[in-house]
């Protein structure tokens, strides 16, 4: 019977088939005549267990061996030792070369996305992985070939890769950099009289809220967002957090205001007795457009001195598209010295009435536990929506108000926690428009 074999330069090995089927790299294979016309061929790279001689891949001697396309090596017992030694022979020498792993050492992976990478080696044979992380795993039947990959966080993944010959192997760390999406925002909520959210205010608390007098620093807090203003003379209710009792008790609200025709922003602080507030120019707001709203506090004292109050109006701005506005100050009582409690927050909703309307818009509304209005320009990012997790200081809680969301919920990001509810609204108020 004729052995068949060849060898295979993608694979770095030699092939044996017909009879005795098995696979060896190049140079561990010797062509050995045995003086009566018929040739064995020995594994050299192995010898025995008693190092007696080497084991023998072909059991017994055999007079014709042929390539691929059934073609014999040699006529003559000295010419197929000669033919097939040298194609058992590579080309580094006797002595064999050891593998080198020659595929990239580094993957680049967008989060959820799936894994194809392939491990390639020069006389690589066997191959291995380890520290593969959960998720990760190789291809059946390949085992140098990775998939997977699509539930792993962002982060960078270290895993070690050997290739591995008779002669020798190669190890090397393969590092899997898996990167955050690209940024998206498609979409925003949508207002409709009487259309509002509601969230936990008394989670908020501790950021928005203050127990007292602003003690400084601890108290300070900012709020961004983005906002779509709507054409009705009504006052309109854009964020609202604090007590209940507004007539007596502390509260914060920000209002889309009418005045001859033109929209702008008032700010108030404090109850409706005592309370500082900021109103924004006439035509700071256009109808149908959407513009970015940053409002900080300082977390100083907001009352009830006459002669501070031009102190108590400095620990607030308004910004409006990322530039600091002028605003028509006024009082009642000469502003607020009491605290800030959390029983509502809300968009879109006083204590009673006064909702958004025909069709105003929210997104990307987001609070930070500090005064950020030394970071506007970054937090505006020139008048483009971006990942706010990437800022330098990133923020307390972030809603990114359509993006990701679910009807009845809007979700908190930064934390998953305190989501918005919508109330009196449809799966259809999470609209395809953003800034």
């Amino acid at each position: 019977m004729a052995i068949k074999l060849f060898r295979d330069t993608n694979a770095n090995a030699i092939f044996v088939a017909q009879g005795i089927v098995g696979t060896w790299p190049y140079n561990c294979l010797r062509a050995i005549g045995n003086g009566d016309g018929t040739v064995s061929i020995q594994n050299r790279a192995k010898a025995y267990p008693d190092g007696s001689d080497f084991f023998e891949i072909v059991s017994t001697a055999h007079t014709e061996f042929v390539d691929a396309s059934g073609t014999a090596y040699g006529a003559t017992e000295a010419a197929t030792v000669n033919a097939l030694n040298a194609i058992f022979a590579d080309t580094g020498g006797a002595s064999g070369n050891p593998p080198a792993i020659t595929s990239s050492t580094s993957i680049g992976l967008t989060q959820g996305e799936t894994l194809n990478y392939e491990l390639v080696a020069t006389n690589g044979v066997g191959y291995e992985w380890s520290g593969l992380p959960s998720g990760v795993t190789t291809v059946e039947g390949n085992v140098r070939k990775l998939i997977g990959g699509s539930s792993l966080a962002v982060g960078t993944y270290t895993l070690t890769a050997k290739a591995v010959n008779y002669f020798g192997q190669d190890t090397e760390e393969i590092t899997l950099t898996v990167s955050a999406p690209p940024f998206a925002d498609t979409k925003s909520v949508n207002f409709n009289s009487p259309d509002w959210l509601g969230a936990n205010a008394n989670a908020i608390e501790p950021v928005l809220g203050r127990s007292a007098n602003g003690a400084g620093s601890g108290d300070a807090w900012t709020i961004s967002l983005w906002y779509k203003g709507s054409s009705p003379n009504q006052g309109q209710t854009i964020l609202y957090f604090g007590n209940s009792d507004v007539t007596n008790q502390g509260f914060f609200e920000l209002r889309q205001t009418n005045h001859n025709g033109q929209k702008r922003l008032r700010f108030r602080y404090g109850s409706n007795n005592n309370y500082l507030q900021f109103t924004t120019p006439s035509g700071s707001i256009t109808a149908g457009t959407w513009q970015h709203v940053l409002i900080s506090y300082d977390g100083g004292t907001t009352g009830a001195a006459s002669g501070s109050i031009n102190s108590y109006y400095s620990r607030f701005k308004i910004y409006i598209d990322g530039a600091l506005s002028s605003t028509s100050n006024s009082h009642s009582n000469y502003g607020w010295s009491g605290s800030v409690v959390g029983q509502n927050f809300r968009v879109g909703r006083f204590s009673s009435g006064t909702y958004l309307r025909d069709n105003a818009r929210v997104n990307e509304l987001a609070i930070w536990d500090s005064d950020q209005s030394g970071s506007v320009a970054d937090i505006y990012n020139s008048g483009a929506t971006h990942d706010l997790e990437q800022l330098t200081t990133a923020p307390s809680y972030w809603w990114r108000m359509g993006d990701g969301d679910t009807f009845p919920t809007i979700r908190e990001v930064i934390g998953d926690t305190y989501h918005f509810t919508m109330n009196n609204m449809t799966a259809a108020d999470i609209v395809t428009d953003a800034p």
